[in-house]
């Protein structure tokens, strides 16, 4: 069970890592420091934006549930 969670917290960070990396900027910040600032004519939310939101919260998810169970089989 410690294995498993194991390799599904590294997967899951990894996998948390791209998903967050493929998000568009929302303005202000470092993005437009370095060009990101210019906004696009269609301003509003596409599907696959959705879904990308939906797989960041759901990989977010089970991150967190990894690092409690792995927090809970390490203290027992």
């Amino acid at each position: 069970m410690k294995l498993f969670l194991q390799i599904l917290l590294i997967a899951s960070s990894v996998l948390l890592v791209v998903a967050v990396l493929l998000h568009r900027g929302r303005g202000g910040g470092l993005s437009s420091l370095f060009g990101g600032g210019m906004q696009s004519s269609l301003s509003g939310s596409s599907v696959a934006e959705k879904n990308l939101d939906r797989i960041t919260l759901l990989l977010g998810a089970v991150w967190l549930i990894s690092i409690v169970g792995l927090g809970l089989l390490l203290k027992v």
